[in-house]
């Protein structure tokens, strides 16, 4: 369901079953002149359609303006847009405390740029689980007051009783770190523009990968669509387990 789309009484309902609500990240970076810019944007979001045919979810409208820095290519020519971390966590928290004062408490945001350390993090997808962190404590001191946590009633916390207010809004990459050997972790080379050709092919000029600069694209005409229909699997599998559906 396209949250855009519902109605109140939808929403009424995805509220009082816990459905996973999900944020689609990405930002507006190079990605050689065979693929366009909003590669890691289009990424998620075409995944999502096709796991919102598999499973019950509710799937809000992408935001498309990261951090995408610019350690591939300047800016000039190349279409990146780069909105600094600092930007984005006020309206990371901001976006969050509205799901929250909303009533959902299984919030999403999944996200594909720069998440090879994603355990360290990077400025857009920290920023998102900064600002989200902040939100919770705000929510929950709002209605609990000083010392929720301290209080008896969290006694089972450590234990994986009661409720764990952190779980509910977390933050996950498209590909998990354990699908490095199934499938290729790269930018712009076999590994993403596969992807591209599978979820976007109308997208995806081949036949200006001899215009591209820079190592990173060397593999990329080793890419097919069948190759990325493979890691669409993978991802819908991670997909699923993370979001519990």
């Amino acid at each position: 369901m396209r949250y855009e789309l519902m109605r109140p009484h939808q929403i009424r309902d995805a509220v009082a079953r816990n459905l996973p609500v999900i944020l689609p990240l990405g930002v507006m970076e190079y990605h050689g002149e065979h693929l366009p810019v909003g590669m890691d944007s289009l990424a998620v979001t075409r995944a999502l359609d096709r796991l919102e045919s598999l499973a019950e979810v509710v799937i809000l409208p992408a935001f498309a303006y990261g951090a995408a820095s610019h350690a591939v290519a300047g800016p000039v020519g190349t279409g990146t847009l780069h909105l600094p971390s600092q930007v984005l966590v006020g309206l990371a928290e901001a976006l969050f405390a509205a799901l929250l004062r909303a009533g959902f408490r299984n919030i999403h945001a999944v996200i594909h740029h720069q998440t090879e350390d994603f355990g360290q993090g990077m400025p857009t997808d920290l920023a998102f689980r900064l600002g989200a962190r902040q939100a919770i404590f705000a929510a929950v001191e709002a209605e609990k007051g000083d010392g929720w946590w301290g209080a008896d009633a969290m006694r089972l916390y450590y234990a994986g009783g009661g409720v764990d207010p952190f779980r509910w809004i977390r933050v996950h990459p498209l590909l998990p770190a354990t699908s490095r050997d199934a499938y290729p972790f790269d930018h712009a080379g076999e590994g993403e523009t596969g992807l591209m050709l599978a979820l976007a092919p109308d997208t995806v000029e081949m036949g200006r990968q001899a215009e591209n600069r820079g190592w990173w694209t060397e593999t990329a005409p080793l890419a097919t669509a069948e190759k990325g229909e493979a890691g669409v699997e993978i991802i819908l599998a991670h997909l699923r387990a993370v979001l519990g559906v």
